[in-house]
């Protein structure tokens, strides 16, 4: 009896369980996150394929998306023919939660001096993007070598309790380029006093010996409206942001339109303007943000064809001065 009543009730239990509705449990996928260590390892890795003039050994994906001065590229081709050796300067802007990670720094292409920039994006321990950026100009790069290390400011945490959100950190580094951008000097310019910007290695604020324009600080030559020159600046793009230390690394296109022969001042002085043909700068700028102010920026701009996009954006917003956040 007592063995037919456990066949009885296994097979009743059985039944009850076929019938039930089913539920479908779903198991979180544990996520590996590439931290800042990591991240600037990617850089390393991938620099040093270069300077080897090997593909292979920076950890690439299968469909890598590899660009090199806005045209899209395959890995092999390019710079990765001419480098021969790292340089010196090295400014990496980390971001985790996005796997991106930016860099700034030089190079030597069968031995003369470069200037680097670097977006990669990690997913599944792989670079599955790959954004390049090269100046060459060989006084600059040296000139941006000799300042060795970038403003130490770069590497400081910012106090957790005055960090801001990711997205106003990008919404703040779009306000350079919305001041920037036909600047009239009535704009909302948020400077902290000491604040200096480097490009190409050039002191463009606070340096009197360039001249009174770059003797100025980066507020006092935009509330002087002296960049009303530049006539558009379009494919704005925020996509790395380090939180922890409050840098943005933003990518944009400053068009001049050669249509300004000349500019007059907020002071009433006017200037003569050179630039009487169009041109574009693809700009790559690290902003270091400290309270909501800039306190430091380390840009990178390369001489490019009139109107020319990033490769990475569609053309409404390649000819948009819209930031893509």
């Amino acid at each position: 009896m007592k063995l037919k009543s456990f066949i009885l009730v296994t097979g009743l239990v059985a039944f009850m369980v076929s019938c039930a509705p089913k539920t479908e449990v779903q198991v979180e996928e544990t996520k590996t996150v590439c931290d800042r260590a990591c991240l600037e390892n990617y850089v390393n890795t991938f620099i040093d394929a270069v300077v080897a003039r090997d593909p292979s050994k920076a950890s690439l994906a299968a469909d890598v998306i590899y660009t090199e001065n806005g045209q899209r590229l395959v890995p092999g081709d390019g710079m990765w023919a001419t480098a021969n050796e790292r340089g010196t300067f090295k400014l990496y802007v980390s971001d985790p939660e996005s796997g991106q990670v930016g860099f700034m720094g030089t190079i030597r292409e069968n031995g003369i001096p470069a200037i680097l920039g670097l977006r990669l994006k990690i997913e599944n321990m792989e670079i599955t993007e790959a954004e390049a950026f090269v100046a060459r100009d060989k006084k600059e790069a040296t000139m941006l070598d000799s300042i060795g290390t970038p403003n130490p400011v770069f590497l400081e945490s910012i106090p957790v309790e005055e960090r801001i959100s990711r997205d106003s950190l990008k919404v703040i580094a779009n306000m350079y380029f919305t001041g920037l951008q036909r600047n009239d000097g009535k704009g909302v310019y948020p400077f902290t006093d000491n604040c200096n910007r480097i490009e190409n290695g050039h002191f463009t604020t606070n340096n009197p010996k360039r001249g009174a324009i770059e003797g100025m600080s980066p507020l006092q030559q935009f509330q002087s409206g002296f960049f009303a020159f530049v006539t558009r600046i379009r494919d704005r793009r925020f996509p790395i942001v380090d939180e922890e230390r409050g840098i943005v690394y933003a990518l944009a296109f400053f068009d001049h339109a050669g249509t300004v022969p000349e500019i007059t001042l907020t002071s009433g002085v006017k200037f003569p303007m050179s630039v009487l043909q169009p041109f574009t700068y693809q700009i790559s700028e690290a902003f270091k943000i400290e309270k909501g102010k800039f306190r430091e920026i380390q840009a990178l701009y390369r001489e490019a064809p009139y109107g020319m996009g990033s490769g990475w954006t569609e053309w409404e917003q390649v000819i948009s001065s819209e930031p893509i956040y």
